[in-house]
């Protein structure tokens, strides 16, 4: 270590805080004279001073040994350059637990604000990178021996390029698959969910009913095609549909959860709470205690409407 180098940012970063020594000193709970040993190099501060002195100047304790450094106006929008530098996401989480610091104190500048959110920009990009390259992953390697675990995060990677403005492609692809595998339900039942959140409800009805004329037993096409008609403001109907999936079986009930939103859509809070009080109960008897007690979250969140 080049201990000149050191001393002298020392100070450099002191005075460009327009702190005083007996400042710093009050800050550290030291005396005037262990800085001054500090800054003329007689002494060195400990290991475990350094990073609460890299916090009040606004640096990190790499900067201490640079000879070109400064010093940032605080230490959350040093770490935001380190993490603008590596875009690791331990260094995002750093330093967004730093800027909530400066929030619950009330101090956070102009730049501060937009730093903040240029930092969420660069994870946001990093977590849709990270999304599409394991959906992809998943879609390259096929169903294989858990076909439910694979659709499912197919109608997570279309939900996904549908929030990142593909929304065109999604269906597209999807098209493109269901028209190359005909015999598979769950390609046709996807295209409905493609339909769904494109908004192109009357397409995904249409498709529903030819798909569940050539699979009368998949009961995954019910639940889309169910939640087609609950858009189309056609609720009986879809209360059937949601019964026959229920008849054939769902594996994390399904039925029920549909059957509950959409009888809290309508008002009818009693047979909405009614049902999450079900889920609730079959999810705790099978181990699901997470599960569950969101549901009875639900049903409570109901108690004082259902009268």
């Amino acid at each position: 270590m080049d201990q000149t180098i050191f001393c002298e940012n020392l100070k450099k970063y002191r005075l460009s805080k327009n702190y005083t020594q007996e400042q710093v000193a009050n800050h550290l709970n030291v005396n005037v004279q262990t800085v001054s040993r500090w800054e003329c190099g007689t002494t060195l501060p400990d290991v475990l001073t350094l990073p609460v002195l890299a916090r009040l100047y606004g640096v990190i304790v790499d900067d201490f040994y640079k000879k070109n450094s400064v010093a940032y106006n605080n230490y959350a929008q040093r770490l935001a350059a380190v993490y603008e530098k590596t875009r690791k996401p331990e260094d995002f989480i750093h330093c967004l637990l730093e800027y909530k610091k400066l929030m619950h104190d009330s101090v956070l500048s102009m730049e501060d604000k937009w730093n903040y959110a240029a930092i969420h920009q660069w994870m946001f990009e990093y977590c849709k990178n990270t999304a599409m390259e394991w959906y992809d992953t998943v879609l390259n390697e096929g169903p294989g021996l858990d076909t439910n675990s694979y659709y499912t995060a197919c109608i997570c990677r279309i939900s996904f390029l549908f929030a990142v403005g593909k929304g065109e492609e999604a269906v597209r692809q999807q098209k493109a698959r269901a028209e190359s595998d005909p015999e598979n339900s769950n390609e046709m039942d996807l295209l409905i969910v493609s339909y769904i959140y494109a908004d192109k409800i009357e397409e995904a009805y249409e498709c529903f009913l030819k798909a569940v004329e050539k699979f009368p037993d998949a009961w995954v096409l019910y639940i889309h095609g169910g939640e087609a008609c609950v858009k189309l403001k056609k609720y009986d109907e879809a209360i059937q549909y949601f019964d026959k999936a229920g008849a054939i079986g769902t594996p994390f009930c399904d039925e029920l959860y549909c059957k509950a939103m959409l009888y809290e859509k309508i008002g009818n809070y009693k047979d909405a709470y009614r049902l999450y009080q079900e889920i609730a109960e079959k999810l705790r008897k099978n181990g699901y205690d997470i599960q569950a007690d969101m549901a009875e979250e639900s049903a409570k969140r109901l108690d004082m409407k259902k009268g």
